[in-house]
């Protein structure tokens, strides 16, 4: 415990030096910054400095796109916010030399006090001082950093958005996702209910009268033959039914890894696929699972509407997530509202990420997903 307060106080001690330099360099480029809002030149690389300054020796601050117009008058309003870092640190020097001359007048028996008794500084007046010069330098110390939060709060008010507003657009992000997540489950329940009812229902069916038929017939060539096509049907219905197993959740993800699930899709698949997986590491279960997802919905929609020639598949990180690229060779015209694209998309969006699909009509057709991985 004793441990953790001293590296806490030593912290805020680091954090005040580090305001204390960042506002004696803004007092400097306030005037710098009037100069370009009253010219009208450079104020977006000036206001870029400034932003860059506060995050350095502060905290980042969230801006919207930086304009012209913006940054100028930002520009044209800091330098009053950059007067006052000036004054508060010279009023901090300033009793800080009073202070310090006093003090040591006191011990060495000096006659270069600031403020002194007759010839020199005796014990009752630094009794006299001690708790108004206390109270002062505590008061222009914590006017350092009252004069960051007020150029925070000036860059953030006229540039960007409070963090008041950043979490109430963060709640309404994750209410619409959530929102889209359980649209999405629903769509899947569906599909799936279709692909059961329309294919492995209609298949036992006829498996039901094959065996049926057999059971009546009399012949035993006609017998044989009824057998094979309810064997046939039989075994047709495995692998739709494990088609529709796959499309759930492969278990290969789970046994063998993304790459593996990848090689298994594309050799299932009714085009040529080319695949280019640069990770080196799992990026866990659920990032693995909606990469697949994407590639798989992707292939399959190729397959089905373009008629590619060759489906090409990049996966590939970079220092703050993953990327996945699905590029066919097709007619394009692909819609992303439909229900597989715009499935995906919010599937996507449920791991913060980002999709985009581009399928001009002749093709050829692109599809980018971008997840977030810590």
């Amino acid at each position: 415990m004793h441990q953790e307060g001293q590296l806490s106080a030593g912290s805020l001690v680091r954090g005040w030096f580090r305001m204390l330099v960042g506002l004696t360099i803004g007092s400097v480029t306030g005037l710098l910054g009037l100069v370009a809002a009253i010219s009208g030149v450079g104020v977006v690389r000036q206001t870029g400095y400034e932003l860059g300054r506060i995050a350095r020796f502060d905290r980042a601050v969230h801006t919207n796109p930086l304009t012209r117009k913006g940054c100028r008058r930002y520009l044209a309003a800091r330098w009053l916010v950059g007067g006052l870092g000036a004054g508060v640190i010279c009023m901090l020097a300033f009793w800080y030399v009073v202070a310090l001359s006093m003090v040591t007048a006191w011990l060495f028996d000096g006659g270069w006090g600031l403020v002194q008794d007759g010839d020199g500084v005796t014990v009752k007046l630094l009794a006299m001082v001690a708790v108004p010069g206390a109270l002062v330098i505590f008061v222009t110390t914590a006017g350092v950093v009252g004069v960051a939060a007020l150029d925070r709060w000036l860059a953030t008010g006229m540039l960007g958005t409070s963090q008041q507003a950043l979490l109430r657009q963060r709640v309404a992000e994750l209410t619409s996702t959530r929102a889209e997540v359980i649209e999405a489950i629903d769509d899947e329940r569906r599909r799936i209910e279709r692909d059961l009812h329309d294919g492995v229902q209609q298949r036992l069916v006829a498996l039901g009268m094959l065996i049926g038929r057999a059971r009546r017939v009399k012949g035993e060539e006609q017998l044989q033959d009824l057998l094979q096509q309810a064997h046939f049907t039989a075994g047709e219905t495995l692998d739709e039914l494990r088609e529709v197993a796959t499309r759930v959740y492969p278990a290969v993800l789970d046994d063998s890894g993304l790459d593996a699930a990848l090689e298994v899709l594309a050799e299932r698949s009714s085009v040529r696929v080319e695949i280019s997986n640069e990770l080196k590491a799992s990026p866990g279960t659920a990032l693995e699972t909606v990469i697949y997802f994407v590639v798989s919905e992707a292939v399959n929609n190729a397959a089905k509407h373009a008629d590619p020639s060759v489906v090409e598949i990049s996966v590939w990180p970079d220092p703050t997530g993953i990327t996945v690229m699905v590029w066919d060779d097709g007619d394009g015209g692909a819609d992303p509202t439909g229900t597989g694209l715009s499935g995906l998309a919010r599937r996507v969006k449920a791991v913060d990420g980002e999709f985009e699909v581009t399928s001009p009509r002749g093709g050829p057709t692109t599809i980018y997903a971008r997840v977030p991985c810590e």
